[in-house]
């Protein structure tokens, strides 16, 4: 027996109608999927390449889960990378003029914040907000 939340359900904006050719066994790998993903992109701040890894999963995978809930979550997992990556240089690059470090803090800080938040949202089998 499934878990009822687990069901695909429809996240896009254009209203597409969710995949029927999704059985419970493959959602759960895509949940898997999702939650290893979110934990490359953890441990990027110790070893960066995860990253790198990661969002490399995310684009290969994303026909994969398509009127899925975690659709949702792999566009807020890309535009995290990609949003954070960009602040991320930018704060590099103004580190000589002093303002690098408050870049970089808050940089962190709001990266810190979309993990955390995916994650819950995640855990709660929810779709998130994108």
């Amino acid at each position: 027996m499934t878990d009822p939340r687990d069901e695909p359900i429809d996240v896009t904006p254009t209203r597409v109608a969710p995949r029927a050719d999704v059985d419970p066994q493959r959602l759960a790998s895509l949940r898997q999927l999702t939650f290893v993903i979110y934990l490359l992109y953890a441990l990027s701040w110790f070893v960066g390449i995860t990253a790198l890894v990661a969002i490399i999963i995310n684009y290969v995978k994303r026909e994969d889960v398509a009127g899925t809930l975690y659709e949702s979550h792999f566009t807020w997992q890309i535009r995290t990378f990609w949003w954070g990556l960009l602040w991320a240089v930018l704060g590099g690059l103004t580190l000589v003029f002093g303002v690098g470090l408050i870049v970089l803090g808050a940089a962190f800080v709001w990266t810190l914040y979309r993990l955390v938040k995916g994650f819950l949202y995640w855990n709660d089998r929810r779709p998130l907000p994108v």
